[in-house]
């Protein structure tokens, strides 16, 4: 199936196959009955495609499906002219294509007739089974006479709650709209146009988050031709003008395919032109085109060793684009797509995108969940997929368990429409880790706010703060893709969220949570409430309960307050009527609550200064740090703070501090530096390594030495590590009350 249907004159097809002529198919559905032992001619070309993905398909419910649905169809014409058979014929064609299974087959050409003919559920039960029945039901529109304006609203939620638990509804659905679309001409133009915004707000969406991509592009195209005519014609004029004269891309291609063949590696290297949709995009990103941008390499290999091994052959035999590099594979997106994305530079130095994948993940890729069989199979004929948090469940998930759970609480058909479109407008989602090494796919721009509640649920109204890769950050930090986050949770289940988490909270499961809390506690209303004034680095400095991870920058199983057993205790706050002191700093003139700031780490024999934050607390910072220099500009002035010895050399008992190393990437660094660092008999409380740019890595450590007049000597052994080139003490930024 192309990608460029909406206009197959424009770009070659990708495929050998020819489009199916409707109208012929038409005649030979209205030839009458044929014998027992063949199927209908016009049901040929559907079992032809479903033998390709499944040699061993029983046919033999397919006939009995299609005699069915042409029987109770017979008489109907859709508004284009065709019989109305042979709509129901081409949607199983293009699931067909895409190597749906059997079942799907059979719904597929049955799923009209309840909705448009005398046909009932029970019937197809009884002759199909319950699995077909479920998916007919799943896709059988809600009639207007009983659910008035509310009828497409109800017919989708219907329909996403059917797919809830059977992915195979939408399946159904999409090929159904997609076999629509190409037919949309016949219709009236407002028509047109309110069928494809519907299909632009809802339907595309959720054909990319099932990784239905086949389907998407083609839609995309479709909905384009008719939203923006003006634009899809610049656009094709652009595609057609760049089919004449010399590709550069095939001259890549070339040499990539030499370049492969001569280090031993079996690969098929294609050119895969752009869609309509993705080269409109790139020209508004860049602006002018290039040459190469109106298609990509893709490589296919057959094992996933093979992607790696022609990743470093391109990088080797060619000049990569650093910033382009992407691994999906080690880490697939939320919608089962694996690939590695990079780019290299050829002769006379244009740049071509690469796509690198096994025959497999291509499979996956084009046709998501459809390409995984019956996910719902038992036995050794269930489909094997990795173990990858949300994405081991295929049936279910986790963007749609999440969408589910919200509309639950929706009971209105207009806010449910309303917050259903605007969460799926909500186009790319990123993946974070928790510190359990599982993942959470959340929607981009999504805050730690949403991270608590997609993880927690309402445990997370007691939510004080969290981690993001090892640094405090507040809630209302935005995370990033492959971000590392660690939820912490206040002891005190009573405490809740304020109105503030409103303003960061992105999905809809985050803001009903809390908009129902803030609801069944009014009293919440000013920053006092539930304890909730304060978060990340102003949770810890204003001398709230803070956890601290044990080594290796995991924390507990609820990722709650309480200590590991054995681990690095919280730091209490000390008392004493000279003034308030913690691991041993005295700050004069006052007996509040003193903790050592965790985004500079002072130790002995640093100069330090404290700021008094929210609630009277002081936090003691290094000189230096830059939330001392913040304080100043906004006209809070420092306080005096020194080490509890006099002499200037402090108390030199076990502490913390947080170290950088700048290094030059090379294989085994990491071993390497924290081999060092336990030589040195230092505690890693948490690492973090950031991704290399022009081959340089960033390590952030925050060790618990022994003794701070330690520290010196670790630095130096910490930089004699090859390829280690300096060592400093961190300053980042932190928030201060």
């Amino acid at each position: 199936m192309s990608a460029e249907a909406a206009d197959p004159a424009a770009v070659p097809r990708r495929r050998s196959r020819p489009r199916i002529d409707l109208r012929r198919l038409g005649r030979v559905a209205l030839l009458g009955p044929v014998a027992r032992d063949r199927l209908p001619a016009a049901i040929s070309h559907v079992a032809e495609a479903h033998r390709a993905h499944h040699p061993d398909a029983d046919l033999a419910i397919l006939h009995r499906a299609y005699v069915l649905a042409e029987s109770s169809h017979r008489g109907q014409m859709r508004k284009s002219g065709e019989p109305y058979i042979t709509h129901p014929l081409a949607v199983t064609l293009i699931l067909a294509e895409l190597g749906a299974e059997t079942t799907t087959l059979t719904a597929s050409l049955l799923h009209d007739t309840v909705e448009d003919t005398e046909v009932t559920l029970d019937q197809v039960g009884e002759q199909f089974g319950e699995e077909v029945r479920y998916l007919v039901d799943g896709v059988t529109k809600l009639e207007k006479v009983d659910y008035g304006a509310a009828a497409e609203p109800e017919t989708f939620r219907k329909m996403l709650v059917a797919t809830g638990n059977d992915v195979r509804v939408m399946s159904i659905k999409l090929a159904d709209r997609l076999h629509n679309m190409r037919t949309l001409t016949v219709m009236r133009p407002e028509k047109q146009a309110r069928i494809a915004k519907v299909t632009r707000d809802v339907l595309i969406p959720l054909a990319e988050r099932l990784g239905v991509q086949a389907l998407k592009t083609e839609l995309e195209d479709l909905v384009f031709a008719i939203l923006d005519p003006e634009g899809y014609e610049e656009t094709r004029a652009l595609i057609a003008g760049a089919t004449g004269g010399e590709d550069p891309l095939s001259a890549i291609a070339g040499n990539v395919r030499t370049t492969l063949r001569e280090a031993g590696i079996t690969a098929e290297v294609l050119i895969r032109p752009r869609h309509f949709v993705s080269v409109h995009r790139v020209r508004r990103k860049r602006g002018e085109l290039r040459p190469t941008d109106f298609g990509r390499l893709l490589v296919l290999v057959g094992e996933d060793a093979d992607c790696y091994a022609v990743l470093g052959e391109l990088h080797t035999c060619f000049t990569p684009v650093i910033s382009e590099f992407k691994d999906f594979i080690a880490a697939p997106k939320f919608n089962l797509y694996q690939s590695l994305h990079t780019a290299v530079v050829g002769p006379g130095g244009a740049v071509a995108e690469v796509l690198i994948r096994t025959h497999r993940m291509h499979k996956v890729a084009e046709a998501g969940v459809v390409a995984l069989g019956n996910p719902y199979a038992q036995g050794p004929a269930a489909p094997q997929t990795e173990p990858f948090d949300e994405r081991a469940d295929p049936t279910r998930p986790g963007w749609l368990s999440r969408l589910l759970d919200w509309q639950e609480s929706a009971t209105d058909p207009d806010t449910f429409w309303t917050t259903l479109r605007a969460d799926l407008a909500q186009d790319r989602e990123i993946t974070v880790f928790r510190t359990d090494g599982r993942t959470l796919g959340l929607p981009a721009g999504a805050s730690c706010v949403d991270a608590a509640y997609a993880q927690h649920g309402e445990r997370a109204h007691a939510c004080i703060g969290a981690r993001v890769n090892g640094r405090l950050a507040t809630l209302s930090t935005v995370l990033s893709d492959g971000d590392t986050v660690q939820l912490l949770l206040a002891q005190d289940t009573a405490s809740g969220p304020s109105p503030e988490w409103l303003d960061h909270a992105r999905t809809p499961a985050a803001r009903i949570a809390i908009t129902g809390w803030l609801t069944a506690h009014p009293e919440a209303a000013g920053p006092e409430a539930g304890g909730s004034e304060a978060s990340g680095p102003e949770a810890a400095d204003s001398g709230r309960p803070v956890p601290v991870p044990e080594a290796g920058g995991a924390g507990g199983p609820d990722d709650r307050t309480e200590p590991a057993p054995g681990g690095p205790q919280p730091a209490a706050p000390a008392r004493t009527r000279s003034g308030g002191s913690a691991a041993g700093v005295v700050v004069d003139g006052t007996d509040s609550p003193t903790r050592l700031a965790g985004c500079c780490t002072p130790v002995p024999p640093d100069e330090v200064v404290g700021i008094v934050i929210r609630g009277g607390a002081v936090t003691v910072h290094r000189q230096e740090c830059p939330a001392v220099a913040r304080m100043r500009e906004i006209g809070r002035a420092p306080v005096a703070a020194r080490w509890r010895d006099e002499d200037g050399g402090g108390d030199t008992a076990g502490c913390r501090v947080t170290l950088v190393a700048e290094s030059f990437g090379r294989p085994r660094l990491l071993a390497d530096l924290t081999e060092a660092i336990a030589t040195a008999d230092a505690a890693i409380v948490s690492a973090t390594v950031e991704p290399p740019s022009e081959q340089r890595v960033r390590h952030t450590y925050t060790l618990q030495l022994p003794d701070a007049a330690g520290l010196p000597a670790l630095m130096r052994a910490m930089r004699e590590v090859a390829g280690v080139y300096d060592v400093s003490r961190a300053q980042h930024p932190a928030a201060t009350g």
